[in-house]
């Protein structure tokens, strides 16, 4: 009688982790892709740049020196962007100024989005692992609630310390009902939930009125 309980339990937790596997290695793909795209053609540029110099021997204008130095101002930042991406390098010192790199990319892209953003200065210690997984689960999160369109709405992130429990809040209010209703009703939000809470050994759960979602996490 316990195995016949416990087995729609373990399908529902595993078709969950098994989403988010694939969301992660989309992920790393897409990377990947980039690389390939943007930083590997930029280095062959900038090769191909530094061959005839070498070859010709030749005098720098002032105009050439600016954009060769632009190139390669380009090509940090996009490493700086793409190692941030990868493992944020304040995650191991400061999880909120990890949430607030973690926005600007989504700020940068999408000027309709206004954030709220309710972070305390200081955070208490925990592995870097483990706030790797509460960000990451909030980048899920973000992707799959916020529509493509081009219409103001207002996310309003908040995290606090209550105890030995850390607990982060997202309000999202959606234009329209119609909008409200197909960005809170995917089944991915279900893996999500599941997922947080079976890595990281805490709660996940959320709740809608209206034209408002708000989520809940702690661990």
């Amino acid at each position: 009688m316990t195995l016949v309980k416990f087995l729609p339990s373990y399908q529902r937790i595993q078709q969950a982790l098994q989403w988010w596997s694939s969301r992660q290695s989309i992920k790393l793909f897409l990377e990947a892709e980039k690389i390939r795209d943007d930083l590997l053609q930029e280095t062959f540029t900038i090769r191909r740049h530094l061959d005839v110099l070498t070859t010709d021997n030749l005098d720098l204008s002032h105009n050439q020196t600016q954009d060769y130095l632009r190139q390669i101002d380009n090509f940090h930042h996009s490493l700086v962007q793409l190692s941030n991406r990868l493992f944020p390098e304040s995650l191991q010192d400061s999880f909120p100024l990890a949430i607030e790199c973690l926005i600007e990319p989504w700020l940068a892209l999408n000027p309709h989005l206004y954030f709220h953003l309710d972070l305390p200065i200081y955070w208490r210690h925990e592995q870097a692992s483990h706030s790797l997984i509460v960000l990451s689960t909030l980048d899920e999160l973000l992707t799959i609630t916020l529509p493509h369109i081009l219409t103001k709405i207002t996310i309003s992130i908040s995290l606090k310390q209550k105890k030995n429990l850390g607990q982060l809040s997202i309000q999202i209010n959606y234009p329209d009902v119609t909008t409200f209703i197909c960005n809170t009703s995917l089944p991915e939000l279900n893996y999500l939930c599941d997922t947080f809470q079976f890595l990281t050994s805490g709660r996940c759960f959320y709740r809608t009125s209206h034209c408002q979602a708000v989520w809940y996490l702690s661990w």
